[in-house]
């Protein structure tokens, strides 16, 4: 067998020639698509082994502190001919850790749960392991039975100092629009989740995120509208790529209107070819994928009391509601943001909300707006979206399908948003006109 100083002299020698051939080896690399200046070599050559030797110390401690060890030997014994002792053994076995596997921004352990365990105490034990390990966060999953999955997140991803993440290959509707706590690209796809919800207090990010998923989506043949009631102030910075731009309620009743009628029309070229989605036209005769992006929801339903206010915030109500319901299957998406979305700022927003499978909470004044947002996700990732402090900008839970996780969007600079602003839109996105409704300033109507 190897001794052990032979394996350091022979591993120290390869770092060390690594480090002296590195401007050989580095430039052919990178023009092959690998980024290894992106790599986080300081966390896997120092991080990580100081954060494993951590958790294997502690772990046996940590298990028992929490509840995790377990005894094989009988919880009580005989003493003499009628007296039955009973109690806990003084040395418990913890569980089995596999090796610890590193990834970008920390590590992942696998744990074998003893016969009769199951995942519960180890969830409540994520937050003793972030103090034990002094690391970012845990968080701890169950894939299989008798098995947890332990993420150790050693490096806050968020933060500009976190290494960066190659983008992945997109597809139609698709957008990369930052990146997660576990150092993924956070990746917004309108297939999978056909309509969002994105809510958060005044400068919390929500724009960036709206700017961020317009910067991705703006070079695919995807039409974009708009409704902006804050006078076009945000999406209007978009310019001629959005193929209409309502900017007060009235015209936001006009968009809305030619929306549903693009869905009517949809539903009949889908029924004529004998197709339940426009997905399964032939792509030659599949429109275009249609995205309705809404920038302060509340904007629609407030009145001033008047009759015809009223009338209008309970006809945007519907026709919102009509969108998210049948849409999805026709390439039509919603995607809205707002400060609130409860029922005390108009009827049907609680229905409309439903609808919205997607959920983004940024920073709130208060615990109402959150649970509003992701209440019916789960309720850690009320708490979570609580403890987004005024200084994470950008900073959100993202929901989906019962699975939450914190990310930061991407901002999206001047010079991006106005490329953007001087991008056509894709020609003839709407069945039911003739020619491509074009951006004019001062909003437009559909």
């Amino acid at each position: 067998m190897m001794p052990a100083s032979l394996v350091v002299w022979v591993l120290s020698a390869l770092l060390l020639v690594g480090v002296l051939t590195q401007r050989w080896w580095e430039p052919r690399l990178a023009e092959r698509g690998i980024p290894v200046r992106r790599w986080p070599w300081r966390w896997w050559l120092v991080g990580y082994p100081a954060c494993a030797l951590r958790i294997f110390s502690s772990w046996r401690r940590v298990a028992l502190l929490n509840g995790l060890s377990v005894s094989v030997a009988p919880s009580q014994r005989v003493i003499g001919r009628d007296l039955v002792v009973q109690g806990q053994a003084l040395r418990p076995r913890p569980p089995r850790l596999s090796w610890p596997v590193p990834t970008a921004t920390g590590l992942t352990l696998r744990v074998l749960l003893h016969p009769g365990q199951t995942p519960g105490p180890y969830f409540a034990a994520a937050h003793a392991m972030e103090h034990a390990w002094h690391v970012h966060g845990v968080r701890v999953t169950s894939p299989r039975r008798g098995q947890v999955l332990i993420h150790v997140t050693a490096l806050d991803p968020l933060t500009d100092n976190a290494p960066a993440v190659r983008p992945p290959a997109q597809g139609l509707l698709k957008a990369h629009v930052g990146r997660t706590e576990d150092g993924e690209p956070w990746e917004i796809d309108l297939r999978r989740v056909p309509h969002w919800l994105i809510t958060g207090a005044t400068q919390s990010g929500k724009s960036s995120l709206l700017a961020a998923l317009v910067l991705d989506l703006a070079p695919q043949p995807v039409a974009l509208v708009g409704i902006d009631c804050k006078g076009g102030m945000e999406l209007g910075l978009f310019g001629r790529r959005l193929s209409a731009l309502a900017i007060d309620r009235a015209q936001a009743v006009s968009l809305l209107l030619g929306v549903v009628d693009e869905i009517h029309e949809r539903m009949r070229v889908c029924r004529e070819a004998g197709k339940r989605s426009v997905w399964e036209l032939p792509e030659e005769e599949r429109p275009v994928p249609l995205v309705v992006l809404v920038d302060e929801l509340a904007e629609l339903y407030l009145t001033d009391g008047s009759r015809q206010s009223k009338d209008e915030a309970e006809q945007c109500g519907t026709l919102l509601l009509r969108v998210a319901q049948i849409g999805a299957a026709l390439a039509v998406h919603l995607v809205v943001a707002g400060q609130r979305v409860g029922s005390d700022i108009g009827s049907r927003v609680t229905a409309l909300r439903a609808q919205l499978g997607g959920r983004v909470a940024h920073r709130s004044h208060d615990e109402a707006s959150a649970e509003m947002t992701l209440g019916d996700i789960n309720p850690d990732a009320v708490i979570a979206a609580q403890n987004i402090t005024e200084d994470e900008q950008g900073v959100a839970v993202v929901a989906t399908g019962g699975r939450w996780v914190r990310a930061r969007s991407r901002l999206v600079s001047l010079t991006e948003a106005a490329d953007i602003a001087r991008t056509a839109p894709p020609a003839d996105p709407f069945l039911t006109r003739s020619a491509a409704v074009t951006f004019k300033e001062g909003g437009i109507a559909a």
